[in-house]
């Protein structure tokens, strides 16, 4: 006779005991945006495009860098990266060196002379847009991805903006320059050179004419010392000087030069002056560590043996046998709440001189409004909203006219934003805003998969090589060098695949599912073992009211 099967003994499935029922909190797969993604000015999907590179798909990364930012072998070069500030990485041993990887990608694709896709579609509506620099282009861009006809207007020879008249060919190579914008103009934009918005008859005719206007006419007016008489030929404003150096002129100003500001666009002054042959000083109100300048252009200016006379102001200007004398005192300097705003208090008993042939002011510039007088200001910005739309029906704007951020990738970000606001506008849509899940943190990721692993080291030209010609300061990362740093990548949420979640789970209660994950409500106990292994952060536990 067979004996009766114990009750504590099955042959069948462990799936008839829903043990679900235990838990407070249930494990959930995510999708979640990295503190680098919310920092970076484009909002680039910057751990999707690294995975690829990881995974040597450098074609797919370019596609997806180029979601957002047409110009990776750009930014790449001259980005204030903030992106690598937020890296979770920084607080493990060191940010990943974002930028640097983006050059890569980017290089490659001119390297390879990869183009964008033509427009899927072709629309009737016709749009300007005013400027030719990297907001202007941006925003083209974009605008003709989604098939609108675009004409652009610049008041220069070339396109480039201030990425061609204010950036030195050290800093970006003229043929990177032109072969990121070549490929937006291939995609069918029509491109008018040497015709200025000069006047409200010519804005008014824009309007008339176009079915929206978009204005990035940058900030050409240029902010004056009042300590300085700039009818004498010893004044030369920086932005001047860099508009001619760029065109390979070389300006006469004499053995030594003065420069005076502290942000990039001084820096640039006094390197390019340096480069020319000049003995150059740069004075600077700001302490060296507050400088607006990045900290990497500070160093290598030093290297390149210019004087930095930091946290000094310029009290007046004497002619005199020997030269320039310049007075100047040793102030304190106060930054304000918002960019363009400080305090200076000069320090008592601190005056000193300097004997210069010449003096380059580069402290910053303002837009010119007369042309748009009907649109409404900000004080000397004109007025713009989150989108980017002026006070006009259908008229929008970005880039230095409308904001202090005056940094390259900001331009393009706003170009972005526009073109947006440009298409949903034209078709009548109306843009639903998604609910965005919380940035990952460190503490979201399960560090231990990651070995510490230095960061990938600056590579720059010798400082005497660098003074003999205009070959870029900043060298590329090589092909096993980019690799490596890629795998340096938390890929913050972002999923790997790499199956820990499942791999881990004692519960056998999650699997994949398509493109990602599904945590089986019957069987999971919310032990949270599945988030804690996870790698990249794209597990959270949310907690269930019963």
């Amino acid at each position: 006779m067979n004996a009766p099967v114990p009750a504590i003994w099955t042959t069948g499935s462990t799936e008839v005991f829903r043990t679900g029922s235990w838990r407070a909190a249930l494990p959930q797969h995510i999708r979640a945006p990295s503190p680098c993604h919310a920092a970076c000015p484009v909002n680039g999907d910057i751990a999707e495009w690294i995975g690829l590179a990881r995974a040597r798909d450098f074609r797919g990364a370019w596609e997806v860098l180029t979601r957002h930012n047409p110009f990776p072998a750009i930014a790449g070069r001259i980005c204030h990266h903030p992106c690598e500030a937020a890296c979770n990485r920084a607080g493990f041993d060191e940010s990943l060196a974002i930028c640097k990887l983006e050059r890569f990608v980017g290089d490659r694709a001119l390297a390879e002379g990869w183009s964008f896709a033509p427009p899927a579609e072709e629309r009737r509506e016709r749009v300007a847009v005013v400027g030719g620099g990297p907001s202007g282009l941006s925003a083209a861009y974009r605008l003709r991805q989604r098939g609108y006809r675009v004409t652009l207007f610049e008041s220069q020879p070339e396109l480039g903006g201030l990425m061609r008249y204010g950036i030195p060919p050290y800093r970006l190579a003229r043929s990177v320059l032109d072969g990121e914008i070549a490929r937006i103009v291939a995609l069918g934009v029509e491109v008018r050179c040497g015709e200025p918005l000069a006047s409200a008859a010519d804005f008014e005719r824009l309007r008339a004419e176009f079915d929206a206007v978009f204005l990035a006419t940058g900030a050409r007016r240029q902010k004056r010392l009042p300590q300085l008489d700039y009818a004498q030929p010893w004044v030369m404003d920086g932005a001047e000087y860099l508009a001619r150096t760029s065109m390979g002129e070389k300006p006469a100003l004499g053995r030594r030069v003065v420069v005076i500001g502290g942000g990039s666009a001084a820096l640039d002054v006094a390197r390019s002056a340096r480069r020319a042959g000049h003995e150059v000083t740069l004075v600077a109100l700001e302490s060296a560590a507050q400088m607006p300048a990045q900290r990497e252009e500070v160093n290598e200016a030093l290297e390149e043996g210019i004087v930095l006379v930091a946290g000094a102001m310029l009290t007046a200007v004497t002619q005199g046998e020997r030269g320039l004398r310049l007075e100047l005192v040793r102030v304190r300097f106060e930054p304000g709440e918002q960019r363009g705003q400080f305090k200076v208090t000069p320090r008592p008993d601190s005056e000193f001189a300097l004997i210069a042939d010449a003096i380059v002011p580069s402290i910053g510039q303002d837009p010119d409004l007369a042309p748009l007088g009907a649109l409404a200001a900000d004080g000397s910005l004109l007025k713009v909203d989150a989108r980017q739309a002026t006070s006009a029906e259908r008229v929008y704007a970005g880039g230095d006219l409308s904001s202090m951020a005056r940094f390259v990738t900001e331009a393009v970000g706003m170009g972005k934003r526009a073109a947006a606001e440009i298409d949903r506008a034209l078709r009548g849509g109306d843009e639903a805003a998604a609910e965005a899940e919380p940035l990952v943190k460190l503490g979201a990721i399960a560090t231990a998969y990651y070995p510490k692993q230095a960061r990938a080291a600056e590579q720059r030209l010798d400082a005497g090589e660098r003074l003999r010609s205009d070959a870029e300061v900043q060298l590329g990362l090589e092909l096993e060098r980019a690799l490596a740093e890629s795998e340096r990548c938390f890929s913050c949420g972002t999923c790997v695949f790499c199956d820990n979640c499942v791999n881990y789970c004692p519960d056998l209660a999650v699997k994949r599912a398509g493109d990602g994950y599904v945590v089986l409500a019957d069987y999971c106990k919310g032990c949270g073992l599945c988030v804690k292994e996870c790698p990249t952060g794209s597990m959270k536990m949310v907690e269930e009211a019963r």
